[in-house]
């Protein structure tokens, strides 16, 4: 692509020499001939000590926010390289954002992912053809290519845009998230709509966020980048999520000052499904039944109803799509052939453990198990916080393996023994996941409901360094094959 095509983006129409760009680069170890490097600040590094070897490796441009030596390339300044990148990676994509999808933006602390699943399902219960991004990955049609963030990098986000526009598709569902809002990930992307789930402590220090002034900004900052704004407008900090907002503004709850209203939550449960159903009141009026269990799952099942209704998307669309919803690794039913009910999800620390544990208490189960381990190379208390909270919460746990990476699963297990040892909680030791698996299987009982917790949406064990292949759904489906042939 010409550089001035390019530039163009940034309003930069002089004071350069014409060139071909072959690519965009922002890591200094895949720079390739002719491509412009981006050097970008980071937490770990700062890409403007590697310009000359970007230079030197074959970079044709530089942008910069100083001046720095790249002997052979053109060195262009900008005030901003991340925003730059951003709006350098979408001219190079041809901005799909602006020219061929309908983007839509999901942030808040809890619900991004499920609430984005909803919209999708919706949308394709309406008939239009919709990509996701976001924690689970890149969903386009049935294949899920893999992000190593949320909100990856401007690059990333818009080469996927330009893959989903190319694949067909009407609407990208995005989950936005604060660290991809405050580093510029999606600056320049005209939001049709932006959604707002809820808002708690959490990515505080460190890296991510410095407090939760700046947290909430972060997320504020999606309000001021699209035409509409779908908030909770129970959420307390709903307030501070629209200061400085230029969007139109719809509000969903189960208050009655919302326009959008949820009332009646109710639970629903046969063996293999839990899920609830709920009125929609205001703008819209009928009962919606929702695929997955737990209140908090009604206000993520509104924010997508609230989102599809600012779309024009018809009630049929909306009842078919958050009964039909399934996400990945989030309460994700897995079909078995008793009468009992079997779940894979993600929960991997105390409080994700504590809010599945309450939410599955809910339904009565006659036992309710947990099947669970914790991350190697991980702090130690989170482990002593799962087994107190499992062994206070479940009638059994299960110890057994996640990824251990560089510690002793057997070491792990003792020290989720720890927190359970504060409880009167029963558990069993299993180190071998797999064996644990078919430890749950082999003694379910008529109404129980046993969770896989930690895994998730995961395909795989990390052991010494390496990433193994395990998805849990294969897994379950041949031991029930095994155990199955050796009934016959």
């Amino acid at each position: 692509m010409k550089l001035s095509k390019l530039l163009s983006s940034l309003g930069i129409s002089s004071g350069f020499q014409e060139v071909e760009v072959s690519d965009i680069v922002y890591d200094s170890r895949k720079v390739k001939p002719d491509c412009l490097f981006v050097c970008l600040r980071g937490s770990a590094s700062d890409g403007h000590r590697y310009a000359a070897d970007a230079a030197r490796a074959g970079a044709c441009v530089i942008v910069a926010e100083e001046p720095v030596e790249a002997p052979g390339a053109q060195v262009l300044l900008t005030g901003d390289t991340k925003t730059a990148l951003a709006l350098l990676s979408a001219a190079f994509f041809g901005n799909p954002a602006e020219r061929e999808l309908k983007v839509i933006g999901i942030t808040g602390t809890k619900g991004k992912t499920t609430t984005a699943y909803m919209v999708h399902s919706i949308l394709e219960s309406a008939g239009h053809k919709a990509g996701v991004m976001g924690t689970i990955g890149v969903l386009i049609g049935d294949e899920v290519t893999a992000l190593e963030n949320t909100t990856p990098a401007s690059y990333e986000v818009q080469k996927h845009l330009r893959r989903m526009a190319d694949a067909g598709c009407e609407y990208c569902v995005m989950e936005a998230s604060s660290i991809g809002l405050k580093d510029q990930r999606v600056a320049g992307i005209p939001f049709e709509v932006g959604v707002f789930t809820n808002f708690s402590e959490d990515h505080i220090g460190g890296v991510e966020h410095r407090d939760m002034q700046e947290y909430l900004e972060s997320k504020a900052k999606l309000f001021s980048m699209c035409k509409t704004g779908v908030v909770n407008l129970d959420d307390d900090n709903v307030e501070g999520i629209l200061k400085g907002h230029t969007c139109k503004v719809k509000t969903y709850g189960f208050g009655q000052a919302a326009q959008l209203r949820g009332a009646d939550c109710r639970h629903l449960t046969r063996p293999g499904f839990l899920g609830i159903a709920f009125e929609v009141a205001g703008e819209l009026a009928f009962t919606a039944e929702v695929g997955i269990p737990g209140r908090f799952n009604a206000y993520n099942a509104l924010a997508a109803i609230a989102c599809c209704h600012v779309l024009g998307i018809p009630v049929e669309a909306m009842k078919q799509g958050v009964s039909r919803v399934k996400v990945k690794g989030r309460v994700e039913p897995v079909p078995v052939p008793g009468n009992y009910t079997l779940l894979l999800d993600y929960a991997h620390n105390a409080v994700s453990m504590e809010n599945l544990l309450v939410t599955l208490r809910e339904y009565e189960p006659k036992r309710l198990i947990c099947m669970f381990g914790a991350g190697g190379n991980r702090p130690k208390v989170r482990r002593y916080e799962m087994g107190e909270m499992s062994g206070r919460l479940a009638d059994l746990s299960v110890l057994t393996a996640d990824n251990s990476r560089f510690e002793n699963v057997l070491d792990i297990i003792e020290d989720i023994k720890t927190g359970i040892h504060k409880t009167a909680g029963k558990y069993v030791e299993i180190p071998d996941r797999r064996e644990a698996i078919r430890w749950c299987l082999e003694h379910a009982q008529d109404g129980d409901i046993i969770v896989l917790a930690g895994k998730g949406h995961e395909d795989y064990q990390e052991i010494e360094g390496v990433k193994r292949p395990f998805d849990e759904r294969v897994v379950i489906r041949e031991i029930l094959r095994e155990m199955k042939e050796k009934q016959a």
